[in-house]
């Protein structure tokens, strides 16, 4: 009987010159980045509303343009002009599930448009729990 140690020992990559994380095709590792999202999304949040994936995957993506990005307006909790289409590309969905989804987190009031392409954010994805660890909006009334 071949023991797993052994095979192991003997397996080799299929990538040329060893594994690396060459995303760019250059030759340079990447590097991967993370995004500060508050544990209460995750014990609260995902638990108390019936978000489907992709509400869950635009207001990620909002979420990170307002407080895990470099943003001017990260006092007031207003991402950036974004398109519409540029997010629907980046989720890899369709423009239809990215504007029911849009209304769906409005009805929840996790998120507002200021206008198109440019959203307000709840740093903490109520206004319960915003009012409940303090943030405020700097000239910003919600």
């Amino acid at each position: 009987m071949v023991d797993l140690q052994s095979i192991l020992a003997e397996h080799r990559s299929k990538a040329k010159g060893g594994a690396t994380n060459d995303k760019g095709g250059d030759g340079v590792l990447q590097i991967p980045t993370a995004s500060e999202i508050p544990d209460i999304f995750f014990d609260k949040v995902i638990v108390d509303f019936k978000l489907s994936r992709i509400d869950i995957l635009v207001l990620m993506y909002i979420y990170r343009r307002v407080w895990c990005f470099a943003n001017l307006h990260k006092s007031h909790g207003i991402s950036q002009m974004m398109s519409h289409t540029e997010m629907a590309k980046n989720l890899g969905l369709a423009i239809e599930d990215i504007y029911s989804a849009l209304r769906k987190l409005e009805e929840y009031d996790m998120i507002r448009t200021i206008r198109a392409g440019q959203y307000f954010s709840r740093r903490y994805f109520s206004k319960e729990m915003d009012d409940l660890f303090g943030q405020t909006y700097d000239d910003f009334e919600v």
